[in-house]
């Protein structure tokens, strides 16, 4: 991944300010956008103004913490005694976020205690469960677009000689539908979408964005009382144990392909036992010593899956054969035909131990559970293909 250069542009009247910023990933161009964070700031601070000037803000400049300068435009401003709303709307520029193209609003009120009050109301999440940023029964706007309401606001009431309160109530229309295709649902944030965003800014394929998710995960189970853990990189590994493995979904991490992030993460927040299941074609990687799973970072399936059958002693014109194969479901069906499997995923699964004790120092038992989806279909059975010598323990001590 490479990022290109980029200096502040200036913004005028039907132009955001991000004309040009962009990232170059895969030789493609992809544009910056804005957070819900900013959108609620922005949305706050145009209606804030026309309600202590009695003027209109149809476009409002809105400084970010990353040092952006946004010109977003105010839509559906809606006037009443003491109170004016308006909403922005939300360009994530080419990140794929599900929040894209909805609109956030914000409706400021005049209120006698001094100070500027934050809260929620229709679509914005509240918080039900610890080891969220927010507290259980909050709603869930994170502490970056708060300080950024507050900053402007108080900025603005300081300009205007304004010297009682003003109350913000941030909502969002499409939130309760849309936050099932969040991680919220999960995170026990219900209701709504969350307003986030810690530099105003959303930058296309975040990793960052991604791996703070998984953190946010980890630790809402280390709050719950949970020290053992169950983590799939994704969909396979989650219907993998919904049909073996005893336990609520609910209970499971995903790590997409942040498997030494998730353990770095992991050891910090005082994890005692990670269980990873994970389907063969990601975590055969990991019996390489590859912790970044993703397919541009490393893509060596097959010669680490070959070089593991050679040293439990598959002969030459069969690792040949395995070298050639598509995928590491083709490459399991010629160890099990030739009768090589179980020996070569023993050697496999010692790797994996391995390579997982020496990404955590130690610090936290590890053990893994890899299966194929396609071997299970051939055989009838769950798919299993192997299992760390620790894994039945750290099993265990989750389903207890």
């Amino acid at each position: 991944m490479t990022e290109s250069n980029y200096k502040s542009p200036g913004v005028s009247q039907g132009k955001t300010g991000l004309e040009n910023y962009s990232k170059t990933i895969d030789n493609q161009k992809l544009r910056f956008g804005y957070t819900t964070g900013s959108c609620a700031a922005a949305a706050s601070k145009a209606a804030a103004y026309m309600l202590l000037t009695g003027k209109q803000a149809d476009y409002v400049n809105l400084a970010t913490p990353k040092g952006i300068r946004l010109q977003l435009e105010a839509l559906d401003i809606r006037r009443e005694p003491g109170v004016v709303s308006c909403a922005i709307e939300k360009d994530a520029g080419d990140d794929p976020d599900v929040t894209n193209g909805i609109r956030i609003y914000a409706k400021v009120s005049r209120q006698k205690e001094q100070g500027i009050h934050i809260t929620g109301g229709t679509g914005v999440g509240i918080v039900t469960k610890p080891g969220l940023e927010q507290p259980p029964g909050s709603y869930a706007i994170n502490s970056v677009p708060r300080q950024m309401i507050e900053k402007e606001l108080q900025k603005l009431c300081q300009q205007q000689n304004y010297s009682e309160g003003l109350k913000v109530e941030l909502s969002v229309p499409e939130g309760r539908e849309l936050a099932k295709r969040t991680f919220n649902p999960r995170l026990g944030i219900e209701g709504g979408i969350s307003i986030l965003g810690t530099t105003g800014i959303v930058e296309p394929m975040s990793e960052a964005a991604l791996v703070s998710s998984i953190r946010l995960e980890l630790n809402q189970q280390v709050q719950s009382g949970r020290k053992s853990l169950v983590v799939t990189p994704g969909n396979y590994g989650q219907e993998f144990l919904k049909q073996n493995v005893p336990i609520s979904l609910e209970e499971a991490v995903k790590c997409s392909n942040f498997i030494g992030e998730t353990i770095d993460m992991a050891v910090e927040l005082g994890v005692e036992r990670m269980l990873f299941v994970s389907h063969i074609g990601k975590f055969i990687k990991v019996a390489g010593g590859i912790f970044q799973t993703h397919s541009r970072n490393a893509d060596a399936r097959m010669e680490i899956l070959t070089a593991n059958a050679a040293v439990a002693g598959v002969e030459q014109p069969l690792l040949a054969e395995m070298m050639q194969a598509l995928t590491t479901d083709d490459a399991v069906r010629l160890l099990e035909e030739a009768g090589c499997l179980e020996k070569t995923m023993e050697q496999v699964m010692k790797r994996i131990e391995y390579h997982l004790n020496r990404r955590s120092y130690g610090k936290i038992g590890c053990g893994a559970i890899v299966f194929s989806s396609e071997y299970g279909k051939r055989n009838h059975g769950s798919g299993e293909l192997g299992r760390t010598e620790n894994a039945e323990e750290i099993l265990g001590k989750i389903i207890k």
